[in-house]
C-alpha cells in the first residue's frame, strides 16, 4: 500500500484551509463552509482548544451554519478541551433556538460539563429562562420515557423469571 506524502507547501495550504473553515463556522459563513465540507473537510475539525466547527457556529449564534453541520453529521455532543458541549455554550450565551436545534439532533441535555454542571445550570446562572424551561421540559420528557422503558423491561424480566 502506498501512502501519499505531502509537501511542506501542501501542508501549509491545508492548515490555511482548516483555519478558513474554523473562521467560517465562527462567522456563520455557511456558503464558504459548504463546499469545503463537500470536498471532504472533516466534520469534526476543531481548533487548538478543541472547539469543533459546530461549537464555534453555535457559540456565535450561527443557526444556519449549525444546521448545515448537523445535517452533515456533526456530533452535537463533541466536547472541547474544557469538557464543554455545544449545548452548554448556547445555554451560557442564551440562544434558545440553537438549544432546540442541538437537542433535536441528539444533544444530551443533561450532559455533565465537569463538576456536575449541566447546560441548564449555565442557562439559569445567566438568566436565560426560556432555555431553562425548554431544558426542564426535555429532561422531564426524557425521564418519562426512561421510566416507561424501565417499567416495560421490568415486566419482561418478571415474565421470563416466572417461566
Amino acid at each position: 500500500m502506498m501512502t501519499a506524502t505531502l509537501t511542506a507547501e501542501e501542508e501549509n495550504r491545508y492548515a490555511e484551509l482548516q483555519a478558513m473553515a474554523l473562521d467560517a463556522a465562527r462567522k456563520g459563513d455557511t456558503e464558504m463552509l459548504r463546499p469545503m465540507l463537500d470536498a471532504g473537510l472533516p466534520i469534526g475539525l476543531s481548533d487548538e482548544k478543541g472547539n469543533s466547527l459546530l461549537m464555534l457556529a453555535t457559540y456565535h449564534g450561527n443557526a444556519e451554519t449549525a444546521r448545515l453541520l448537523l445535517e452533515q453529521g456533526a456530533d452535537p455532543d463533541q466536547r472541547n478541551d474544557r469538557h464543554q458541549t455545544p449545548l452548554a455554550g448556547v445555554a451560557f450565551k442564551g440562544y434558545p433556538d440553537l438549544a432546540k436545534l442541538l437537542v433535536e439532533h441528539g444533544a444530551d441535555a443533561a450532559a455533565d460539563q465537569g463538576g456536575g454542571r449541566r447546560p441548564i445550570d449555565f442557562a439559569a446562572l445567566f438568566g436565560h429562562t426560556e432555555i431553562v424551561r425548554y431544558l426542564e421540559s426535555v429532561s422531564a420528557s426524557h425521564k418519562r420515557r426512561r421510566l416507561v422503558f424501565l417499567s416495560r423491561t421490568s415486566r419482561l424480566i418478571r415474565k421470563m423469571i416466572r417461566r
